[in-house]
């Protein structure tokens, strides 16, 4: 599989099978993704793994946050801006539709979509996690950087037959997650990301979001 490919083929998948990651495989993977372009070389991203017994006891504990006390923590940063203007919140909007659309769940239906956004808390019961991390010191180009580092690795993981979810959705409980791997002071959570094996009978693995034209976001002077 060349980039291209793994471009093409990563997606979100939000159900995985009952197989685990080979943590060695894991390791390498993130070695390689360490080769990700950062600004000055600073390397920002810190990077916690959950497997086996860990991540259960992870699932665990954020069950019980969330049947005890499921108001979220006050927000290190905003995930979306807010109001969320177009074309952005229209892109938002259709790519939710179209996975409850697979997933034969109505807009009514407000329960049953309550239910599966719950399912992002047991990183839908994938057999790895990360969580990324970046010190509070560092501004916008560090955070860019641990973008890239997050995207290397998502397309290494396609390459070798992995699927992935990032889920910026665990910024909601950061203190939590905080709390659970003992991190140090002066870190602020990215996001989390399921990792494991696509279930391909899934409906909702076959999500294919819409992109915009190059044309629509790209100008070309040549002139």
């Amino acid at each position: 599989m060349d980039v291209s490919d793994a471009l093409r083929l990563r997606n979100s998948v939000r159900v995985f099978r009952d197989e685990p990651v080979d943590m060695t495989l894991l390791r390498d993977l993130l070695a390689q993704a360490g080769r990700a372009p950062s600004g000055g070389n600073l390397q920002p991203w810190r990077v916690y793994v959950l497997a086996g017994a860990a991540i259960e006891r992870f699932r665990t504990t954020m069950a019980a946050r969330l049947e005890t006390n499921p108001e979220p923590d006050a927000a290190d940063y905003p995930v979306y801006p807010d109001p969320l203007d177009e074309p952005y919140r229209s892109h938002r909007f259709m790519v939710g539709e179209d996975m409850y659309r697979l997933l034969n769940i109505t807009r009514e239906d407000k329960t049953a979509r309550r239910a599966w956004f719950a399912r992002n808390y047991r990183f839908f019961d994938a057999p790895c996690a990360l969580f990324f991390f970046v010190e509070r010191s560092m501004g916008p180009g560090q955070w860019a950087d641990l973008g890239m580092f997050e995207q290397s690795l998502m397309l290494l993981l396609k390459q070798h037959g992995l699927d992935s979810c990032a889920q910026a959705c665990w910024a909601r409980y950061h203190r939590t997650v905080e709390d659970f791997l003992e991190t140090p002071d002066g870190y602020i959570l990215h996001c989390g990301m399921a990792i494991g094996y696509a279930d391909e009978d899934a409906a909702v693995n076959s999500l294919v979001s819409q992109r915009m034209a190059v044309d629509e976001y790209c100008q070309f002077m040549e002139s």
